[in-house]
């Protein structure tokens, strides 16, 4: 290991207007601790333990635009109610001395958990497969009167953010949510200035994120998370990822995060290894129409065994082709991982699974450096976003339920 490449990681960031006090992001990951669309103290506690154990910057996921851009029922969507709520997470962050993104985006047409009466917005029109189980069953193709209109509601979603003490805002890109659907291929086949090259797919999210850019730049850091592929044949590839890239690097972006694959299609390319069905039935219920729809999709999905940096190759070509800072995200598992990151010039490395193992790994390395992750790759927290209490590792003391309470209710913490 380089000792001067990790001691890196652990110096300032300056990403916009912000500093992170180092270059360590908790990466949004669904916690699944709102509770009628508010955050409850388990969201609290969740985001103060990753800024008490080193982390520089948590990310509060997902936080819809509107109340028609949540993909389960439960799920923070933004408006005057919710922002004193945030503010005590935001609060509890600052506390331990860390920084705090909110991750925010719609859905689209990808809306699994509530019936949403109408067809679906997304890029374009016709059947919608992610809807299925919830009766979304058709999608429409916006127009630019939608079009501007959703980029008034990011627009007004930030500065509900900015309210709430948040330090960025992370524009959701990736993953098959409404602006991955405009640019990835798998669902957008538009014949107009919107679809075709991978310029004309990037042309929506770019205005989205430059419009926010706009509003609210100067009070907080904008941030995007893209796919550095879809990882499906018809999908977006990583010389679509660096079209992206350059064009929001151009609107403005103060940082990209490096993701890869989508919920649906390619849930194991995203996390790097296959999922694990024994957690989702265990959670879902074998029978249940998600467990059925679940076990069906993951059958169809090559087997494939993890491997630390598992994004490495695509996003070393991104990082060739742009000069505004990137966080590397997939399969960072040891100190030594980290110290190749910043070697080849990536500002920050952001985890999930890992913290979610370990939520003092950060500190742990600075001072143990040679100690690997504890994270096995199980998977099994995936299938925790489900669960009442709250996606949690299935190797530490399972989550309080009474913690997966409003805030407000209990008068706080």
């Amino acid at each position: 290991m380089e000792q001067a490449m990790l001691a890196r990681a652990y110096t300032p960031l300056r990403v916009g207007p912000v500093t992170l006090p180092n270059r360590f992001i908790k990466a949004g990951a669904n916690e699944n601790m709102s509770l009628r669309g508010m955050p409850t103290i388990a969201m609290l506690k969740h985001h103060e333990s990753m800024a008490a154990g080193g982390v520089g910057l948590t990310t509060m996921a997902y936080l819809a635009v509107s109340k028609v851009g949540r993909t389960l029922p439960d799920q923070i969507w933004l408006h005057d109610g919710v922002i004193d709520e945030l503010r005590a997470v935001t609060d509890a962050v600052h506390a331990k001395g860390g920084k705090i993104a909110a991750q925010i985006t719609h859905g689209g047409s990808f809306v699994t958990g509530v019936f949403v009466p109408g067809r679906l917005q997304s890029s374009v029109s016709g059947f919608n497969p992610a809807g299925l189980l919830r009766g979304n069953i058709l999608r429409r193709g916006m127009t630019e009167v939608d079009m501007e209109h959703m980029v008034e509601a990011f627009v007004t979603a930030a500065e509900y953010c900015v309210s709430a003490g948040f330090d960025a805002v992370e524009i959701h890109m990736g993953h098959g949510y409404l602006l991955n659907q405009f640019l990835s291929p798998m669902d957008n086949n538009r014949k107009d200035a919107y679809g075709g090259s991978a310029e004309n797919r990037a042309r929506f999210p770019t205005r989205v994120l430059g419009a926010v850019k706009q509003r609210v730049g100067q009070d907080i850091a904008v941030l995007a998370k893209i796919n550095v592929a879809d990882g499906r044949r018809r999908g977006a590839n990583v010389d679509d990822a660096i079209i992206t890239a350059k064009l929001l690097e151009a609107a403005g972006a103060d940082m990209l995060v490096l993701s890869g694959g989508r919920n649906v299609e390619s849930g194991w390319f995203m996390f790097g290894s296959n999922m694990n069905l024994e957690a989702m039935y265990r959670v879902l219920g074998k029978w249940s129409l998600s467990g059925m729809a679940i076990g069906a999709t993951a059958k169809s999905a090559p087997a494939i065994d993890f491997r630390e940096l598992y994004f490495w190759e695509y996003s070393k070509k991104i990082r060739d082709e742009v000069s505004l800072p990137l966080a590397y995200l997939g399969g960072v598992k040891s100190a030594d991982n980290v110290a190749q990151c910043m070697a080849a010039d990536f500002e920050a490395v952001a985890l999930a699974r890992a913290l979610l193992r370990e939520p003092d790994l950060v500190n742990k390395w600075k001072v143990r450096p040679e100690e690997p992750s504890l994270c096995d790759n199980c998977n099994s927290c995936v299938a925790y976003i489900y669960h009442p209490g709250g996606t949690w590792c299935i190797h530490r003391p399972a989550n309080l339920l009474e913690d997966n309470q409003l805030l407000a209710s209990s008068g706080g913490v």
